[in-house]
């Protein structure tokens, strides 16, 4: 079984329970997802089923959108609003137009700080035992990418927006580096992941769904752009292919090679040399 599906999460669920779940639905332990999700969050996330687990370094590094809202007037240590209030704050005079200069400002690269709750390793113990813990930790940073930040609404103490962003990007710490912009507090109220790379929300499945049968999976062709090549049995490109070689050939991008329409392997191909990046077929 060798498949992908694009679940719609549902809040109150982290990544991991979504995985668990399908695996029962599915009767299988092979499965994968492209990019966490927090529990509070919903919307998009890439499930990857059997040998096509080893497409979710390639997946998860597609860009993503997402539409948020963020609370003004609190802080919590979470970064959203499911965490304790730390701070809270009277609005100011903020208007539509500083929050639109703001956002013109942050798209391009962007400097972040990995936030405290996040499952990324320091020092061998992941940002979020540290919270637990309460042990000080300095938080790393990294650069990533706003390629589109647009102001959906803003009314009373709620700023609803839209981003479209690059891989490894917390929203919750956008959204702490838009208020300090701002001269405010926030939190993150809400989170929908729209979309990832070529998956939309509009082609996304329930749990429920899945498990009535009612859901179309994809296949490698569905999502990359790739040329699809057949080979004949027992030939030495077909040798060559299952035993997982190196392949030279004058092309650049993805190849899919079959054989009587089975799939054997996706192969990658940069100046003229081509890396195994799945084997299919065993």
């Amino acid at each position: 079984m060798n498949k992908i599906i694009v679940v719609n999460k549902e809040e109150n669920l982290t990544s991991r329970d979504v995985v668990n779940k399908l695996s029962k639905i599915l009767g299988t332990k092979k499965i994968g997802h492209s990019g966490t999700l927090d529990p509070m969050a919903k919307g998009v996330l890439v499930c990857l089923i059997g040998k096509y687990t080893k497409l979710v370094n390639l997946i998860t590094s597609m860009e993503k959108e997402y539409i948020s809202e963020i609370k003004l007037g609190i802080k919590t240590d979470t970064l959203d609003i499911t965490g304790n209030i730390i701070e809270e704050q009277p609005l100011n005079n903020l208007n539509k137009e500083d929050i639109l200069k703001v956002f013109q400002n942050l798209k391009g690269e962007y400097q972040e700080t990995i936030p405290l709750y996040s499952a990324v390793h320091v020092k061998g113990k992941r940002l979020y035992e540290y919270a637990r813990e309460n042990i000080e930790v300095e938080l790393p940073q990294k650069t990533v990418y706003i390629k589109e930040l647009e102001l959906l609404d803003f009314h009373n103490d709620i700023i609803k927006f839209k981003c479209l962003v690059s891989k490894g990007t917390y929203i919750r710490s956008l959204i702490e580096t838009i208020c300090n912009n701002l001269n405010v507090i926030g939190t993150m109220n809400s989170l929908l992941r729209t979309k990832q790379g070529k998956f939309n929300l509009e082609d996304a499945y329930t749990l429920e769904e899945i498990e009535n049968n009612n859901y179309q999976s994809l296949s490698i062709e569905d999502v990359l752009e790739v040329e699809v090549k057949e080979v004949s049995f027992n030939t030495e490109l077909y040798n060559y292919i299952i035993n997982g070689n190196k392949l030279n050939l004058d092309y650049h991008g993805y190849i899919l090679f079959k054989c009587f329409n089975e799939e054997l392997a996706l192969y990658e191909f940069k100046n003229k040399e081509g890396k195994l990046l799945i084997k299919i077929k065993e």
